[in-house]
């Protein structure tokens, strides 16, 4: 009788899962994604939200689209929460501009910073390029020990394998436009 294949209801459990499935500790895929050990745990009790730049990089490592990540329970709620515009991590938001796919290399996201916020945790970092443009307000980004401030009408363009990192120290929520792209 073939094995019936468990569903799984959250993101942290499919990521679980799919370590598990590969035989990785949370040690070795620390390695793969250089993030901690302990903020992959957090991740797959469902204990923060991950970042874009971690999610990319999970979808990499277990050779699989964004997509297949989600649950279905959580895809209707991602797809509330586009509609209600924001997806909230730490002193940011972000709303997904474009729909992600597995022949898709360009992601396209409406970013929201706090004001006069420090960036929290870990840095960011995944395989690609990045393109930042602000829109309103202004910010500090930190790429490997570079740190450029940006205000409304600047932008940069950088490999996104560096550790980056940003904030906003005005007095005004920042809003930007974020590309990312993914070979």
């Amino acid at each position: 009788m073939p094995k019936k294949e468990k569903k799984w209801k959250s993101f942290g459990q499919r990521v679980r899962a799919l370590r598990e499935k590969q035989e990785l500790t949370l040690e070795e895929l620390a390695h793969e994604t250089g993030y901690p050990p302990d903020i992959l745990k957090r991740v797959e009790d469902d204990n923060t939200v991950p970042p874009v730049s971690l999610v990319i990089q999970l979808s990499h490592i277990f050779k699989i689209d964004v997509d297949q990540l989600e649950s279905a329970e959580e895809k209707k709620a991602s797809r509330r929460r586009v509609k209600s515009h924001k997806k909230r991590v730490d002193s940011y938001a972000y709303t997904a501009l474009s729909r992600p796919g597995s022949d898709k290399h360009l992601r396209a996201y409406l970013v929201t910073i706090d004001p006069e916020t420090q960036h929290k945790g870990v840095e960011y970092h995944h395989e690609g390029e990045e393109f930042v443009y602000v829109l309103k307000g202004g910010i500090t980004i930190q790429i490997g020990d570079n740190v450029t401030k940006l205000k409304e009408g600047g932008y940069i363009h950088f490999n996104s394998a560096l550790h980056h990192k940003l904030s906003n120290p005005t007095k005004e929520t920042a809003e930007l436009l974020v590309i990312v792209y993914i070979p």
